[in-house]
């Protein structure tokens, strides 16, 4: 199995715990909680760590840094497509989470100095946006990219590919630390299908064929992407959704595509 897939430890708790340690990388960091009605967390933020809790599907009670932000959480099923509920965590912050549902909570998390206060993030300020054209259409919901100005290092995202379409494409990569042409920006995606049985596929690749890794990803999964253009596809008959962590040096998302398929970008601009 690819080092780039990584398959949960299980079905309840704590089914991921990504460092940039074991990724063997130096910003991005991803937990993700499947919790059951009643089950409690109890969480502090590294001294040089911050982190935005996201509600992937169900509902909690959620406090952090002294703020009771009560029952949070809408869509019983991340394929209802509305704006999560999200909430910003400074570095050495407490915060505790109280499953009301069943419930999937990701924590995603990056360097920071404390600049930023806890904040509620959403689902106000998040609308569901189409991108892309024909079979590379998709739905985002932006939570933390750059135009919001909510935290120093995290970029995060969500987006929905519907059955048979293409995402991440055309191929592109932001391995380079070279603004504003190109951001270093590492990159996780935690991938869901529906129906759950389903599969997709992701590519990871550089131009030089130094790396090279096509991978079949089922629910629950996460990829790594440390460098390199790294498209991928839902089959016909399965949704896919996937939960973007991104960061870097630079707080900018800035990417060149593929050169072999650019042509399709400046075609489709």
């Amino acid at each position: 199995m690819s080092r780039l897939l990584l398959k949960p430890l299980g079905d309840r708790g704590k089914v991921h715990e990504i460092t940039p340690e074991s990724a063997g990388w130096g910003y991005v960091g991803f937990t993700l909680w499947r919790l059951a009605p009643g089950e409690r967390l109890i969480e502090v933020t590294g001294p040089g760590t911050e982190a935005i809790l996201v509600i992937v599907e169900g509902r909690a009670e959620l406090a952090a840094g002294g703020q009771d932000f009560g029952l949070r959480g809408e869509r019983m099923d991340v394929f209802e497509k509305t704006p999560p509920h999200a909430i910003y965590i400074p570095p050495g912050t407490g915060w505790q989470a109280v499953a009301a549902t069943d419930c999937t909570l990701a924590l995603c998390t990056a360097p920071g100095t404390g600049r930023y206060p806890v904040a509620d993030l959403g689902p106000a300020g998040i609308t569901l946006t189409p991108r892309g054209k024909g079979t590379n259409t998709r739905h985002v919901n932006n939570i933390a990219m750059e135009g919001r100005d909510v935290a120093e290092s995290l970029l995060v995202t969500e987006v929905f590919t519907p059955a048979g379409n293409w995402s991440s494409y055309p191929s592109h990569r932001h391995d380079e630390d070279d603004f504003p042409r190109i951001t270093y920006l590492e990159e996780t995606y935690y991938m869901r299908l529906n129906p759950a049985q389903g599969f997709g596929i992701q590519r990871v690749y550089t131009e030089d064929g130094s790396l090279d890794e096509t991978m079949t990803v089922r629910n629950h999964d996460v990829t790594l992407v440390p460098k390199g253009h790294h498209p991928c596809a839902a089959p016909y008959g399965y949704e896919m959704y996937y939960l973007n962590v991104m960061a870097g040096p630079r707080r900018s998302w800035r990417f060149v595509n593929d050169p072999d398929h650019d042509w399709i970008a400046a075609r489709d601009a």
